[in-house]
């Protein structure tokens, strides 16, 4: 699709072959668990406005319900945009709008939230190829990009980690 109209070969991202079947598998299985973590702290733990938990829960059914599908059509890999730019877009605001008031767990927040913008900034980048990819990150399995997803898994983890505090006892 964009590719094609650019005039540039299809990433591996995009395709079938083996190794990027079981990433996609993976991440399927990964962004139920992982984005229904984060549902879940929202609703329990968020004041903001119903949008939110929509926006949230929209993505967390959207991220896997697409990747499965996209392993019979790897193009729909496209429309991961829409449940990345959700999550983003709802993590975003709990930040700006609705954060909680202890400060560790507004933290967390935050860092919850470049966890997962730099996950949809690697995918843009990395899987659609809007703008060149160097060398040394072209192959899906290169260092550098596991170093890179090491960095947007510790975000996450650490930011949720951070924002579930609020629901310590006291």
């Amino acid at each position: 699709m964009i590719h094609r109209a650019l005039g540039r070969p299809v990433p591996v991202e995009l395709t079938r072959e083996p190794r990027v079947v079981r990433r996609v598998r993976r991440l399927a299985a990964t962004s139920v668990v992982a984005l229904g973590l984060v549902w879940a702290l929202a609703r329990t733990t968020v004041h903001g406005p119903p949008a939110i938990d929509a926006l949230l829960l929209a993505g967390w059914i959207l991220m896997p319900t697409i990747l499965v599908w996209s392993l019979f059509d790897p193009r729909l890999r496209y429309l991961l945009v829409l449940p990345a730019s959700l999550v983003t877009a709802g993590l975003a605001a709990i930040c700006l709008f609705w954060p909680p008031a202890a400060g560790v767990a507004a933290a967390g927040w935050v860092l919850l939230t470049l966890g997962i913008a730099l996950g949809g900034g690697l995918g843009l980048w990395l899987w659609y190829r809007l703008i060149p990819v160097p060398a040394w990150l072209d192959d899906p399995y290169a260092a550098g990009r596991w170093a890179l997803i090491g960095v947007h898994i510790a975000l996450i983890v650490s930011g949720w980690a951070l924002a579930a505090t609020v629901l310590l006892p006291v």
